[in-house]
């Protein structure tokens, strides 16, 4: 993007720059990202994938395993890519690698837990919620997708660009993103919460085990983690690419890296299988499998309110 004195170019794809020829206050970044870091994020997420690949193909939770591990596979990308600007601070395929991998991976997170929790209403009772669950899929996970394509497109966008105006343009639609991200993080998590609420003051109603609780519990921590690391980010991203937010390290290790490898592991331990079981879980069931329990629970009610719908009686003995 900035052209500089005998025809360097520092930052986008036509940089010539490398560290013998410019110094490295003229890249985009400003400091070379620790390789231990890099490293060791991408054995975490190596890790947490395998993990997340045994614990899937154990409980069959495949829509659950496939969205965890394309946001691990994403996070080593872009690690890789943070490993690639160690080398030369002017890699424009290496920063290309982290700022469109890093930031989009965590919508595929976001899915899981969408699904996640979603189908735990219909595990517990549907008729608590003030949302239909079928309802949770139509609205978040469009949702997210949308803010999939703006931090994607976003990413792109100002890593190609020429100038500083293109590089803010594309800047601003990745913060769309990640603001509309937060946003239906945050109707989710308001909804669910509010199920919950309504469900423990239910009377009559069991009390959940153990292992629901942990499940449950785990499933919020890393809610809770993936909003943090959002709202580091948009502030981050508002501030520019060519701010002390962007090129503070230490901020992006501990808000990032190391927030996110929390959020993936809480969702090793706060797996569906521990749930719902081999072959039951409630992240394998669809959209349309979904509605489908929900009328079968309706059915069950009706035929618990009116004995006209019980057993028909047996026929007359002769």
């Amino acid at each position: 993007m900035s052209r500089l004195p005998d025809g360097l170019i520092a930052f986008g794809p036509n940089a010539n720059c490398t560290l013998e020829l410019c110094p490295i206050e003229w890249s985009i970044l400003q400091y070379r990202p620790s390789v231990p870091a890099s490293a060791i994020f991408i054995s975490l997420f190596a890790i947490a994938l395998v993990g997340h690949a045994i614990q899937g193909i154990r409980s069959r939770t495949w829509g659950f395993m496939g969205s965890m591990i394309s946001g691990c596979i994403l996070e080593i990308v872009g690690y890789i890519g943070r490993l690639l600007i160690y080398d030369n601070p002017f890699n424009f395929e290496g920063f290309l690698m982290q700022i469109v991998c890093i930031t989009v991976a965590p919508v595929f997170f976001s899915a899981a837990i969408y699904v996640l929790l979603s189908q735990t209403i219909n595990h517990l009772d549907p008729s608590l919620s003030r949302v239909k669950p079928k309802l949770f899929y139509w609205i978040f996970i469009p949702a997210d997708v949308v803010s999939l394509i703006l931090q994607a497109v976003g990413g792109g966008s100002s890593s190609v660009s020429t100038t500083k105006e293109a590089v803010d343009r594309g800047v601003n639609i990745s913060l769309a993103g990640l603001v509309f991200q937060v946003f239906s993080l945050v109707v989710f998590v308001i909804l669910f919460m509010d199920y919950m609420v309504r469900y423990n003051r239910s009377i009559g109603r069991s009390k959940m085990n153990g292992k629901l609780k942990l499940f449950l519990l785990f499933l919020g921590l890393s809610t809770f983690f993936i909003l943090l690391r959002c709202v580091y980010r948009i502030v981050e991203l508002h501030e520019g690419y060519f701010s002390h937010w962007f090129r503070d390290e230490a901020l992006f290790i501990a808000l990032e890296s190391a927030v996110m490898v929390i959020a993936v592991f809480c969702l090793n331990i706060g797996h569906p299988g521990l749930v719902f079981g081999k072959g039951k879980s409630a992240a394998n069931v669809s959209c349309y499998e979904g509605v489908a329990m929900e009328e079968a629970r309706k059915g069950e009610t009706d035929r618990s309110q009116n004995p006209s719908f019980s057993q028909p009686s047996e026929p007359p003995h002769h």
